[in-house]
């Protein structure tokens, strides 16, 4: 809506087009479909607009059949009804083989599974809202890697007597993490340490300061072409599937009669 006009005065509403494009106007900067169950939301939009969905099913000529998904949740007619217009309107095809084996070897780093790590901490705590209690966990920080620096080995006792971390019970210890399964700030230091090693300066948090000791880190590997076929080739549908329904959309606005704004449809396929 723009310029004082409510745009759906200027569309007709008694044509199928109309009655769905009309859901795309909160949209009007969309250039491209995430999902499926977007699109169901701009079309739901344009349904409620067409007298409801008894109206909306008469205008295409389909008839709603609510069904049950595989958790046991029926559908709404409204649902049901676009699943329909979907399935009926959207023709992709499925990725083959040659499809699926070039994405895979253009794409090899999406398939590594995560590097494990081994490491151990000890947690200074303090809210870095309260700057002299954060100045106070810094220098305490700094204070156990001096002792470390000269006794390495007193890692462990370190924790358990100082980490404000409920691993300090076992010596700091963490036990095998993956990097997203930690603070950003923790992962980045863990990146760039050797085995054995403990960071040179404590690693600064918004909850408090590390002092980290890496034991061991064991390299992702990359999976198998035949481990993710059948991820890559639901990817790859997806994909196509989303461009087929933002291309429907743009036809539908094409079709529709509208005045006062130019909506960008196509007047001709566009899907090859």
């Amino acid at each position: 809506r723009g310029a004082g006009l409510d745009l759906v005065d200027h569309l007709r509403r008694d044509s199928a087009p109309g009655c769905i494009i009309v859901g795309v106007f909160e949209h009007l900067g969309l250039r491209r479909l995430e999902s499926a169950e977007q699109l169901t939301r701009l079309l739901g939009r344009g349904m409620a607009l067409a007298r409801g969905a008894d109206r909306f099913g008469l205008v295409l000529g389909i008839e709603a059949q609510p069904g049950e998904d595989k958790d046991g949740r029926r559908e709404t007619d409204e649902e049901s009804l676009l699943r329909i217009l979907l399935d009926r309107e959207l023709s992709v095809p499925d990725a083959d083989e040659m499809s699926c084996r070039r994405y895979y070897d253009k794409n090899a780093n999406r398939f590594r599974s995560a590097d494990l790590f081994e490491a151990a901490h000890i947690l200074f705590s303090a809210d870095q809202r309260d700057s002299i209690a954060f100045a106070a966990a810094r220098d305490s920080a700094n204070a156990a890697l001096e002792l470390l620096s000269a006794q390495p080995n007193d890692f462990s006792a370190l924790a358990r007597e100082r980490s404000a971390c409920s691993s300090s019970r076992d010596g700091g210890h963490l036990g095998q993490f993956t990097q997203d399964q930690v603070t950003l700030e923790f992962a980045t230091a863990l990146d760039r340490l050797a085995p054995g090693e403990i960071t040179a300066k404590p690693v600064e948090a918004p909850y408090g300061f590390h002092i980290i000791r890496l034991d061991r880190r064991i390299t992702g590997r990359t999976l198998p072409f035949d481990a993710v076929h059948e991820r890559i080739a639901a990817h790859l549908a997806d994909s196509v599937w989303r461009r087929a329904a933002a291309q429907y959309v743009s036809l539908l606005a094409g079709q529709a009669t509208i005045t006062g704004f130019d909506f960008g449809g196509a007047d001709t396929p566009l899907v090859q």
